[in-house]
C-alpha cells in the first residue's frame, strides 16, 4: 500500500509546490510509483508537472461529483497526476453539507493506494475543508520551510492543526519531515532558524537543504518540473539528494531504526 504524504504548510511562498512537484519527480526518476493530488486550487502542482489546468476530471470533479479516481488521473513522465484548477474553490462549500465530509479523499483514493508506493497531496497555503481533507487521508505532513522569522510563526499555527486533527479526525497523522527551503547559508537568520528547527524537531529535519534558484523557478513555465528541466542545476541536484535522502529514511523507518 502507499504512504500518504500530505506536502503542506499554512504560510505560503515557502516552496510548496516546488517541492512537492520536484520531489515527486525525483522519486519518479529512481524507480518509485508516484501519484500527486493537486488539492489547491491555484492549480500549481498541476503545471508544474506538465498537465494542463483545463483537464478533466479533475480533483474538483474527485471531490464534489464522486468521479472514479482511476478516471482522473493523467499520467506524465514525472508522475501520475490528479490535476486541479480554480474551479476547485469552490468544494469547500459545496462540501460543508456532505456527511463524513473530511473523509470524502480518503475514501476516494482508496482503490488505487496499491498502485503507487507513493502519494502526495499539495495542499492549499490555508486550513480549509480541503486541507483537512488530505491530513485525513495522509499518514504523515511533509513540511517544507523557508528559514525566516514568520516561518516559524506559520510552524507553529501548523502544529496546533496536526493536534486537532490527530485528536479529532486522524489520530496516526505525524510530521514526516521538514525541508528547509530557499536556503542561504551566508545570512545569520538562516542559520538562526535552522537552528532552532533542529533543537525543537530533531532527526525530523532533513539534512539535505534546498538553495534559492532561478532555474527552479523558471521550470514551470516550461511544463515541467526543475530536475527535468536543468538536470544539473544546484537546486535539481539538491532534489534529488532529498529524494535519496527521503529513501534512504523511510527504509530506516521500515525496519524500524
Amino acid at each position: 500500500m502507499a504512504k500518504i504524504i500530505a506536502v503542506a504548510n499554512q504560510k505560503g511562498g515557502v516552496g510548496k509546490t516546488t517541492t512537492c512537484v520536484n520531489l515527486c519527480a525525483a522519486l519518479h526518476a529512481k524507480g518509485k510509483r508516484i501519484l500527486l493530488i493537486d488539492c489547491d486550487p491555484q492549480g500549481n502542482s498541476t503545471s508544474g508537472m506538465g498537465v494542463k489546468k483545463n483537464q478533466s476530471p479533475n480533483c474538483y470533479d474527485l471531490l464534489t461529483k464522486g468521479t472514479f479516481v482511476l478516471d482522473c488521473i493523467k499520467k506524465t513522465p514525472y508522475g501520475d497526476v490528479i490535476p486541479s484548477n480554480k474551479d476547485l474553490s469552490g468544494a469547500s462549500v459545496e462540501l460543508v453539507d456532505k456527511r463524513s465530509r473530511e473523509f470524502i479523499l480518503k475514501v476516494a483514493i482508496q482503490t488505487v493506494c496499491s498502485d503507487y508506493d507513493y502519494i502526495f497531496i499539495d495542499c492549499p497555503p490555508s486550513l480549509e475543508l480541503l486541507t483537512l481533507n488530505a491530513f485525513v487521508a495522509a499518514d504523515s505532513i511533509l513540511i517544507p520551510m523557508q528559514c525566516e522569522y514568520y516561518a516559524l510563526e506559520g510552524i507553529a499555527d501548523l502544529m496546533t492543526t496536526i493536534k486537532m486533527c490527530n485528536k479529532r479526525l486522524n489520530p496516526t497523522l505525524n510530521i514526516q519531515g521538514i525541508v528547509l527551503t530557499m536556503y542561504d547559508s551566508r545570512t545569520n537568520l538562516t542559520q538562526q532558524v535552522a537552528f532552532e528547527l533542529k533543537e525543537y524537531f530533531g532527526g525530523k529535519v532533513y539534512e539535505t537543504v534546498i538553495p534559492r534558484s532561478v532555474r527552479l523557478s523558471e521550470a514551470p513555465s516550461h511544463g515541467m518540473p526543475g530536475v527535468a528541466y536543468d538536470r544539473i542545476g544546484k537546486g535539481s541536484r539538491a532534489y534529488m539528494k532529498l529524494a535519496e535522502e527521503f529513501i534512504k529514511k523511510e527504509k530506516m523507518s521500515s525496519k524500524g531504526g
